[in-house]
């Protein structure tokens, strides 16, 4: 990574009046949240096609709930890592508008981010199939399996296998990469549909292309203007800096 890259990728943020990110697992990873699909992650150890699938939930919830209590023990303990509040910090300086993302972990709120939307839900809060009730997890921490004051088991407000993404997140997000300036990658190889169409769209309603990962991927090549590899929580705390001497000069 060189100063140059840096700079480069902080001017197109600074000139974008609409800028947008999509992030995936490996921001997260930071934070000490494996990718699922990684050799320490959760398909690992539980086969996603028996554990994760919504038919799976709805036959034996409590069998489920065995994957959810592993996934609950990482995410619970996660702390918004450096990227994570540097993005936070990016859409309060007004260079960042959204965030797109298939993380479930709830960190770009917890470092401060606002406008996010969430492919893939959210692990914070539960819900129950039979009367309709809301909890936190926090009023269920400890919990296993979580049920709901009418004796049901109750379901983490996460996207599972056979279940359909929200459409308000995807028309909302297909809407927004359309109007993009920048758009910023980090920490996901954009391989999973429908969220590799997001780089697509924006790019051809000429977006520029921020590309953020450890290692270079199938965006690289052909739809990224600039790749900057290395770690997420490295790199956007050096953007804001470079943001922040560049509003220096301006004024």
């Amino acid at each position: 990574m060189t100063i140059d890259i840096i700079k480069k990728a902080a001017q197109i943020l600074f000139e974008s009046k609409s800028t947008i990110a999509l992030t995936g697992a490996g921001i997260s990873v930071e934070s000490g949240i494996p990718d699922f699909r990684s050799a320490g992650g959760l398909w690992s150890k539980y086969d996603p096609s028996e554990y994760a699938t919504i038919d799976a939930f709805r036959s034996d919830p409590e069998k489920v709930w065995r994957m959810l209590r592993d996934m609950d023990d990482l995410v619970a303990n996660a702390k918004p890592n450096r990227a994570h509040l540097g993005m936070g910090e990016l859409e309060r300086m007004g260079f960042l508008h959204y965030i797109i993302t298939q993380n479930v972990d709830n960190l770009h709120q917890a470092g401060g981010a606002k406008n996010v939307i969430e492919y893939h839900g959210n692990s914070s809060t539960l819900s129950c199939f039979g009367c309709g009730s809301r909890y936190t997890a926090l009023e269920k921490k400890g919990e296993y399996p979580a049920k709901c004051r009418c004796g049901m088991i109750l379901k983490p407000d996460v996207i599972f296998f056979g279940e359909a993404i929200p459409q308000e997140a995807l028309n909302r997000s297909f809407q927004l990469a359309r109007s993009a300036q920048a758009l910023m990658i980090v920490g996901t190889s954009a391989v999973v549909s429908p969220a590799n169409q997001i780089p697509i769209i924006a790019k051809q309603n000429g977006a520029k292309v921020i590309e953020i990962n450890k290692e270079e991927t199938h965006l690289t090549g052909h739809i990224t203007d600039v790749f900057i590899q290395g770690e997420a929580g490295t790199i956007i705390p050096d953007l804001v800096v470079g943001l922040k001497e560049m509003i220096q000069t301006a004024t």
